[in-house]
């Protein structure tokens, strides 16, 4: 981040949500060529990014982790949102499924399937949602 100002503006969070969208379009770019481990890396990115968008905007800094579990623990403290607890605590499993793919995709032997990638996907338009 070290090309932003200290202090969060307007710029660094519209870079963070347009990245996350264009992150969503190579997803279904990635799911419809059959490339379905990298539709769930830029999954993975997609959320990262907007969790940290969202941060910025309630006025919050954020950590420099791809650990979007601790993400969305961090924006539900910020906004006193139970809601994000509980979708956390429902979906904590495929939340972890989706922050390993982040060096499970780049550096080891690690496949996933169609099916993978859509309920991931599934996952992520709910989290989308609440935050």
């Amino acid at each position: 981040m070290s090309s932003f100002p200290s202090s969060p503006t307007i710029t660094e969070i519209e870079f963070l949500k347009k990245r996350s969208r264009e992150f969503l379009e190579e997803y279904e770019d990635a799911l419809r060529g059959g490339r379905y481990s990298l539709a769930v890396f830029f999954l993975e990115q997609a959320l990262q990014l907007y969790l940290k968008a969202r941060l910025l905007e309630e006025g919050a800094s954020y950590p420099r982790t791809h650990n979007i579990r601790a993400l969305i623990r961090l924006l539900a403290r910020v906004k006193d949102d139970n809601k994000l607890l509980e979708l956390l605590d429902k979906y904590s499993l495929e939340l972890s499924t989706l922050e390993d793919a982040y060096i499970t995709v780049r550096c080891f032997f690690k496949e996933f399937s169609r099916n993978d990638a859509i309920k991931l996907k599934s996952i992520v338009e709910k989290v989308l949602e609440i935050v």
